[in-house]
């Protein structure tokens, strides 16, 4: 497509004042303002930028249907108030009394003398019961809450973790590529040896053959991290296509960590399964005291009105009444849900207590886990890769030159390859360890 505006140049020209000819057909400028769309979404698609795990975070936190199940029941707690703060429904009653069956005065009189008796009976909670069942509800909900919070932190982990192996793929793709783009340039240098009689042909075939492992750890790469794309994306709920797919971050490693006892205060402050353990002790604590006040005589208020046309009387023909009924609970006195809720009292003052106990477990472990990776890690770092890095490219020098054998060739090239693939899954290991942490104290405490 080009115009005479931009001939001299030959490049694509997007101008909609003119029609334009393509291959010797003419195109509407309205045809091509109807495809710009298009064109610009393929073109944003193919140049999507990376995902950060911030964004990566929000998406599942957005997308993913166990979570949003999970938050489903708070929404479920939160109807359970609105049940127990309904008081009781009234009772309205309705009684005629009287009907006769006999003729008077030759007439069927069936409703003259019948006595109709509307009512209305009320019964009267005592001992605080509506209050105390609001309360209970409102304890659930909160224990509804730091449950949700909980499966988010357990969602998350697993989430991180995927995130990670994405991010360790990539990185062993990206050697995989390194290596295999180095040692083509050394069979190029040793194609010319060859040709000029350097080294022999078995040599070189020896090396040609070698490439074949290179070639291996490329292709594992790539479907590894694939596998990690799809595992990704399906915990995120999301229909990306994996080509369009990818994730960016920090892939290396800390020596900054809290101090033990800080980390195990900020772990008590914000576990949410031990908050709601705390809580589940607090409801059983109110459950109790409801027990209590069920086990409590409630009345019951009557009033009625009575019309009773019969009396000789014409003032008696209207009446008003009014009784109360008081439950006798001689054998009933809710003495089994008494006992249930004390006995649920203890055993969530247990629970909570092996919470606790989890709690450091977890944590304890976590960090011991974080700390030996970072003292197996820093070695590398400071020392591990660039001395394989250097004895690779020394051992390659000197091979070119006459003075190693194809053996210390060989070696020195799975040795530089072992060496780089050990430091990035001890780096992956260190994440997953830190994610690890982060799990057991509740929030990011290394990030």
């Amino acid at each position: 497509m080009s115009c005479t505006r931009h001939n001299s140049k030959r490049e694509p020209c997007l101008c909609l004042n003119a029609s334009h000819r393509i291959s010797g057909t003419t195109v509407s400028p309205r045809l091509v303002i109807v495809f710009l769309p298009f064109i610009f979404c393929c073109l944003n698609a193919h140049g999507q930028e990376p995902w950060t795990w911030e964004k990566v975070k929000g998406r599942f936190q957005a997308n993913n249907p166990t979570l949003q199940a999970g938050s489903l029941s708070i929404d479920e707690a939160k109807a359970n108030e609105i049940t127990a703060n309904l008081r009781p429904n009234p009772q309205f009653t309705f009684t005629a009394d009287g009907l006769q069956l006999t003729p008077s005065a030759g007439h069927w009189l069936p409703l003259a003398g019948v006595t109709k008796s509307p009512g209305v009976s009320q019964l009267i909670e005592r001992q605080r019961k509506r209050e105390l069942r609001i309360e209970s509800a409102q304890k659930a909900t909160r224990i509804a809450v730091s449950g949700h919070a909980d499966l988010e932190r357990t969602l998350l982990f697993t989430l991180r973790t995927a995130f990670v192996q994405t991010l360790q793929e990539k990185a062993v793709l990206n050697l995989a590529k390194e290596n295999l783009s180095y040692y083509d340039h050394l069979l190029d240098v040793n194609r010319e040896r060859y040709k000029a009689g350097a080294i022999a042909r078995v040599d070189l075939d020896r090396l040609e053959l070698q490439r074949v492992q290179y070639e291996s750890d490329l292709q594992t790469a790539e479907v590894n991290l694939r596998t990690a794309k799809i595992q990704l994306l399906a915990l995120l709920n999301d229909r990306i296509p994996v080509e369009r797919f990818d994730v960016t971050g920090p892939f290396d490693f800390s020596n900054q960590i809290e101090p033990l006892e800080e980390v195990r205060q900020t772990a008590l402050d914000t576990r949410p399964d031990l908050r709601a353990a705390m809580q589940s002790v607090e409801k059983a604590k109110t459950d109790n005291r409801l027990a209590w006040a069920n086990g409590s005589t409630d009345p019951v208020v009557n009033v009625w009105y009575t019309r009773n046309p019969s009396f000789n009387n014409p003032f008696d023909f209207n009446t008003l009444g009014a009784s109360v009924s008081i439950p006798l609970r001689i054998f009933d006195r809710n003495q089994g849900e008494k006992r249930r809720t004390q006995l649920d009292i203890d055993r969530n003052e247990k629970l909570r207590e092996a919470t606790r106990t989890q709690v450091f477990s977890d944590v304890d472990s976590a960090y011991a886990t974080v700390t030996s990776t970072v003292v197996l890690l820093q070695p590398y770092k400071d020392r591990y890769l660039q001395q394989a890095s250097r004895v690779r490219d020394t051992i390659a020098f000197s091979y070119e030159h006459g003075a190693a054998s194809l053996l210390d060739f060989l070696s020195a090239q799975a040795d530089y390859r072992a060496v780089q693939v050990s430091y990035l899954n001890l780096v992956a290991s260190y994440l997953n360890a830190a994610n690890q942490l982060n799990l057991a104290v509740g929030r990011e405490v290394v990030p």
